[in-house]
């Protein structure tokens, strides 16, 4: 059986470790994670476990405002940095066979297999250990978050003796005094209310979020005894097994918090919780989660014929795109790490905008994407607070770089106050938005407010150069984080400018069309359309926008061709990556990219721009790119199919897709990279199967990898679910709903049920 670098098995729909690697277990706690959109935790076994590990459980929207830790306090600087909390460790289950404590660490492991079954997301590991004490024994343990339950986790924990009988003691526990790995004053973040028997109670130390757990246990032939300490709720309980015979415990876990309910509810919301999922039973809350899940996957599976790990790459990526996020809840996001680990902090980054929002729009309908805009129109005033802090008025609004509550708590200067192409990525996301589902109404309900906003802060932070005779924009950086402070920046000034217009256009759509709204609109924003809409318009029409005629490419920023012309090709494979080999000044100095810049712009504008175009800047840039940043692989996998580069195209597409299976950057073992992942789908949709919007049509130019046999996709557009499938001799599209125009290679059609295009 085809396995990687990790011992993972190559498989369509299962994640599959068929050997215990200590050196390999905080990878496989990152990429056998559960989550169920709105809390989640990595794959940490359930028992005792000496061995390296990171533990972590997650509640969505439950924070900590970590304070700011930096060498050199400048101004402008927010006051802390969100920390995704690491929560009550709600799966232990302590396991003793006579006597002597389960430790995959201290035992001799005679056979393992965790598997994670993404058809229904659920995790099973069975594994056969000798003790020190002799005694074999058999375990398999079941764990899963039932996504229509969502404050329910639900654990099945067997037992078998194999060579004798033996008394099996179970402690199944509930640990609330845990701390996070990251934490930049080594502070705790929780702090106890109360535990009471099959409860416990906590309150962050400053955010004042609460939370409860609550446990309902049964073990066949048993009664448990409880061994309740401060944070910690316990019960124990022994059987005597003879060989052969099992012993089963089921656990379900309450897990609720001050987000849904009042702090003195807690407690009694989490008990009940718990005696649900009792009541209901495992087998019960099984077929659920199948039935459940079979439904997200109706709407967005991919198959791939032909290229194993190509299926299992954008599989897994799809599986954790939908553990994180299911629009139930307009507070919560897709954080760059989902439920898998605590890096980066926050919850929010322009990755949404950038890269999830078009996964969630094709494959969860209007509603859902439309919730991710307005998570970010519910923080609009905080982001005209951001701007605010940095001496913008009159309305401006900078979003943040990174936050979980609309305020900015990123502390990197040359983020914060830098890398504001975010706005854009946000205005863009709002015409992304309605392009696809045609849901104008949104511009008068939320998105005209928003893209005001944006506007006026671009109009403040751009200059008059009387040198250049042109608007410049000075200070930024762009995508390409490997260039900090520099001054016009092809891609964010592109997309200044872009944001200007649209707002402009926004503006006179909602005056014309909901008057009410727009009369609302301008007395609650102070807007005068006319005076600022003539300016927006002034300056994106003289701004100052790099390009070098001789080679006929957008320049990256001011003096990017001073820099040496080295390609990545010649880089010594020993000097990667470099962000973790060089000096920061010489990565500065250096001509290396770290992932799209110009080529972001091109990727979103592309039907600005012709073909020749992209190919003299794709095939000068992407020579130059480390793709040290996880968003960086799947657009120059989209842009090289466009220009029908396939090796190109396969090769970034596997770096997108298989980023954490086969762990590229070493790093899985933090977490996995959620937010990219939809960069992976949007690398097989939009790249492969040649997928864009058009003016309400939905266009498909197709082209196949060649070691792929065909491909087939699901896109819900417009309240239609279209599954297309993609052949070396044809084109396949079917559609459940409405009849839809749609055009193939160029050729239009109305397709009713079905229709077949030849190749």
């Amino acid at each position: 059986m085809q396995k990687n670098r990790l011992n993972l098995v190559i498989d369509p729909w299962r994640i599959v470790e068929e050997r215990f690697d200590p050196l390999q277990q905080q990878a496989a706690e990152s990429l056998f994670a559960l989550g169920n959109g709105v809390m989640g935790g990595r794959a940490n076994f359930e028992e005792r476990y000496s061995g390296p590990s990171l533990q972590g459980n997650y509640i969505g929207g439950v924070y900590y405002p970590d304070k700011t830790r930096v060498g050199w306090w400048k101004n402008g600087y927010p006051e802390y940095f969100a920390k995704v909390l690491n929560a009550a460790f709600w799966i232990g289950v302590d396991v003793a066979v006579d006597g002597e404590p389960l430790d995959l660490a201290a035992v001799e492991v005679k056979s393992f297999r965790r598997e994670m079954d993404m058809r229904r997301s659920v995790l099973t590991r069975r594994m056969t250990v000798t003790m020190r004490n002799g005694a074999e024994v058999a375990v398999e343990s079941v764990r899963f978050l039932p996504l229509p339950h969502r404050e329910l986790g639900v654990v099945r924990y067997a037992v078998t003796p194999l060579n004798r009988a033996a008394e099996i003691t179970f402690s199944p526990y509930i640990d609330a005094d845990v701390r996070n790995a990251d934490a930049n004053y080594d502070e705790k973040f929780w702090e106890p209310v109360l535990t009471d028997g099959d409860v416990t109670q906590s309150r962050t130390r400053k955010s004042s979020f609460e939370a409860a757990w609550a446990q309902a246990v049964e073990l066949e032939g048993a009664e448990f005894r409880c061994e309740t300490r401060p944070e910690e709720v316990r019960h124990t309980a022994s059987v005597r097994c003879e060989a052969g015979r099992t012993a089963t415990l089921y656990k379900y876990a309450g897990i609720c918090s001050s987000l849904n309910h009042a702090p003195a509810d807690l407690v009694s919301a989490a008990r009940a919780v718990a005696a649900e999922g009792r009541r209901r039973g495992f087998d019960a809350l099984l077929k659920e989660q199948e039935e459940a899940w079979a439904a997200r996957w109706h709407g967005c599976d991919i198959v791939i014929e032909g290229d194993a790990a190509a299926q299992q790459g954008i599989r897994f990526c799809i599986f954790m795109l939908l553990q994180t996020y299911t629009g139930v809840d307009t507070r919560l996001n897709i954080g760059p790490k989902g439920f898998t680990g605590e890096k980066y902090g926050g919850v929010t980054y322009w990755d949404t905008e950038a890269y999830c929002l078009p996964f969630y729009m094709a494959t969860a309908g209007e509603s859902v994407a439309r919730e991710l805009l307005v998570y970010r129109y519910n923080q609009l005033d905080k982001a005209i607070e951001n701007a605010a802090k940095l001496g913008f008025g009159d309305g401006a609004a900078l979003y943040p770089m990174v936050t979980i509550n609309g305020e900015e708590c990123h502390n990197e200067w040359e983020i914060t106050f830098e890398e504001i192409h975010r706005n854009g990525a946000i205005a863009y996301a709002i015409h992304n938005y309605i392009r696809y589902t045609g849901d104008e109404a949104y511009l008068a309900d939320c998105g005209l407010e928003v893209l005001v906003g944006i506007a006026r802060f671009w109009a403040q932070r751009i200059t008059w150069s009387e040198a250049r005779q042109k608007y410049v924009l000075l200070g930024v950086t762009g995508p390409n984080e490997y260039e900090n402070n520099v001054n016009n920046n092809w891609y964010t000034s592109y997309i200044a400018c872009w944001s200007m217009r649209y707002a402009a256009r926004a503006a006179a759509w909602v005056r014309e069309n909901r008057p009410a709204d727009y009369a609302r609109i301008c007395a609650k924003r102070a807007f005068d359309e006319v005076a600022e809409t003539a300016a927006w318009l002034r300056i994106a029409d003289n701004m100052y926008l790099g390009e070098d005629p001789e080679r006929g490419i957008f320049l990256q920023q001011d003096g990017y061709l001073d820099k040496e012309q080295t390609l990545v090709r010649d880089l010594d494979p020993e000097q990667r990556p470099i962000n973790q080999k060089w000096s920061w000044d010489r990565i500065l100095r250096s001509c290396f990219i770290k992932q799209a810049d110009v080529l972001q712009g091109l990727y979103f504008f592309g039907e600005e721009f012709d073909m020749e175009t992209l190919r003299r800047n794709f095939y000068f840039y992407e020579p130059r790119t480390v793709h040290e940043s996880s968003l960086s692989p799947c657009v120059h996998a989209v842009l090289a199919a466009r220009l029908g580069d396939m090796a190109k195209a396969g090769e970034m597409y596997l770096r997108t897709a298989r980023l954490d299976l086969d762990d590229y950057n070493r790093e899985v073992g933090e977490g996995c990279h959620v937010t990219s992942m939809a960069g992976s789908w949007l690398s097989v949709v939009e790249g492969f199967g040649g997928m864009c919007d058009r003016d309400g049509v939905l266009t498909f130019d197709p082209r196949l990898p060649e070691a792929w046999e065909s491909l087939s996709f699901k896109v819900n557009f417009r309240g239609r679910v279209l599954t297309v499938k993609v052949t070396r001799t044809a084109v396949e599209v079917s559609n459940e709903g409405a009849p839809v125009p749609i055009a193939v290679c160029g050729k239009r059609y109305t397709v009713e049920t079905h229709i077949v295009h030849e190749m």
